[in-house]
């Protein structure tokens, strides 16, 4: 995933806004995070990613994410699955 690339599909947040908001805002908990524009308070696909995100800040290492299109379409699969639903405005479900 690059640094442009949503992280959060339901409320468009980039990973390079959240790394930045974990860079300056040193959060305590990775559940902190939904203060970076929401991220991860939609249909929830994005939350194991904030919480890899937060544990490689802490550990000053680089973090590990699947790339966008394969991000997107997990997303779709979950959602498809009754396990999230994405608000209004929300990327579209692929």
């Amino acid at each position: 995933m690059q640094p442009d690339d949503e992280l959060c599909l339901c409320f468009h947040v980039t990973r390079r806004k959240v790394e930045n908001y974990l860079r300056l805002e040193r959060p305590a908990a990775p559940s902190q995070l939904a203060d970076c524009y929401g991220a991860g308070t939609g249909c929830g696909w994005c939350r194991k990613l904030l919480v890899k995100l937060f544990e490689a800040h802490k550990a000053k290492a680089e973090a590990e994410l699947p790339d966008a299109a394969e991000h997107a379409s997990g997303r779709g699969e979950y959602v498809r699955a009754g396990k999230g639903t994405p608000p209004a405005g929300a990327t579209p479900v692929i």
